[in-house]
């Protein structure tokens, strides 16, 4: 079995280091009217470059843009239908993090590419390969209010969301991207919506040409839906393994067809995490896995972490992998 090391999605954008805060002053410069938008996008170009050469020198194999700008997890891609503007903020779960709610006023209808630059920037400026990150339509919908009277139900939202969601899939597949993320943490809370949800991957799925999907949750118990998680339509299932005390035991019981992304290094805590617990983690999950080769990863974004911190839970990885293969794990 191999371990392919990977970065969830986020990274900090701000580090302690002068240049690492060059996108935090340039932006209070554009809210202030003493740059241009062009020298923004400059500024956030630079600090993608930066990133990504940051995961790839703590020994991540995939990386990510970092989402350097986006606001937020949502109103990046939401904000720019048509039909939807944004609200107030919001709580992202139970995270630090704030979002502006979409508020939709209409079908939402997909417009034009948004996320396909910020991949390209990426895979120019990047040695290795560039993961694509994207916010799940259910997830969207159940974040957002709907003042439409033509959308009924949240079924309605989410398969509009997804309709307009595929074409970003279909776009980052053709910009080259060979694994594209859905993080979708809301269906967790809503367990009963498996079949909608299903519905609403498999729109996603229908444009995904080469690409592999990676359906990610996370801010919650995984294990409860981890037998329906096996029939969905991708590729890769990613967990975040610190809500649940039961998901292990499912995997160890159910097995997976479908690759893995192990999100056994928490993202949310600056603490380091013990070696040996993760070793006896791979030793319960990797025997049951039926393909040949996991994901292992942070369990969600790292935008939580200060930055020398998210640095360190990467580099812990690439030392749990090289330990873990060099006692036999492989």
């Amino acid at each position: 079995m191999r371990l392919i090391l990977m970065n969830n999605s986020s990274y900090p954008r701000v580090g302690d280091r002068p240049q690492e805060q060059r996108l935090r002053r340039t932006r209070t410069k554009k809210d202030e009217g003493r740059v241009s938008e062009r020298q923004l996008r400059e500024a956030e170009n630079m600090t993608i470059t930066e990133v990504a050469r940051e995961q790839i020198a703590a020994g991540m194999e995939i990386v990510t843009d970092g989402m350097v700008r986006w606001h937020d997890p949502l109103s990046h891609l939401a904000g720019q239908l048509e039909n939807v503007r944004l609200g107030g903020l919001r709580r992202y779960f139970d995270s630090n993090f704030l979002y502006r709610e979409p508020v939709v006023e209409g079908v939402p209808r997909w417009v034009k590419p948004v996320l396909g630059e910020d991949l390209e920037h990426a895979r120019n400026n990047s040695t290795r390969p560039v993961k694509g990150i994207l916010p799940g339509p259910y997830t969207t919908a159940r974040c957002s209010r709907d003042n439409d009277q033509g959308l009924e139900s949240i079924g309605d939202l989410t398969m509009a969301f997804a309709e307009a969601f595929a074409n970003e899939v279909e776009v980052m597949a053709e910009a080259g991207a060979k694994i594209i993320q859905i993080d979708e943490p809301a269906i967790l809370s809503h367990p009963d919506d498996i079949g909608l949800f299903r519905e609403a991957m498999g729109i996603l799925a229908a444009k995904k040409g080469e690409a592999q999907l990676s359906l990610t949750t996370y801010f919650g118990d995984a294990a409860k839906l981890y037998g329906d998680f096996q029939d969905m339509p991708v590729e890769i299932l990613g967990f975040d393994f610190t809500y649940s005390e039961d998901l292990i035991s499912n995997i160890e019981m159910v097995g997976s067809s479908k690759v893995l992304a192990l999100g056994l290094v928490d993202g949310r805590n600056t603490t380091m995490e013990d070696l040996e617990d993760v070793f006896r983690s791979f030793d319960r999950i990797l025997p049951r896995v039926s393909v040949d080769h996991c994901y292992l990863t942070p369990s969600c974004g790292l935008e939580f972490l200060p930055r020398d911190r998210a640095r360190r839970k990467l580099e812990l990885m690439t030392t749990l992998r090289f330990r873990y293969s060099k006692a036999g794990g492989r």
